[in-house]
């Protein structure tokens, strides 16, 4: 079960959350994981500051995958969602932070995996 959490410095119009939605679905897939199983948080009008600077557009991007994933594949996903963030809410490439975090224990409906 992946989880991104999106942290963005602006608000997301439900056009732009949907199109961030349907092109993190197929995103997903480059780390093997599925949409089917992909859970997914925006958080908007954060206040962020990157470089001693509060900007405008700007965001931090948590990506929490049971297992885990090459590092390659990591690679190609942090191109893949500055691209995807880069199209859908004009965010450039510098200023977006994509951090991954693997565990061996993930909990879901009353167990763990």
């Amino acid at each position: 079960m992946p989880f991104i959490n999106t942290k963005y410095s602006q608000e997301i119009t439900p056009e732009q959350e949907e199109k961030l939605k349907t092109e993190l679905g197929k995103a997903i897939t480059i780390l093997g994981k599925s949409e089917d199983w992909l859970m997914l948080c925006f958080e908007q009008n954060c206040t962020l500051y990157f470089e001693g600077v509060k900007s405008e557009k700007i965001a931090f991007v948590d990506v929490s995958l049971y297992g885990g994933a090459a590092a390659t594949a990591c690679e190609r996903m942090t191109a893949e969602i500055c691209r995807i963030f880069r199209n859908v809410l004009g965010i450039p490439a510098n200023k977006i932070y994509v951090k991954y975090s693997a565990t061996d224990n993930w909990g879901w409906n009353g167990g763990n995996f």
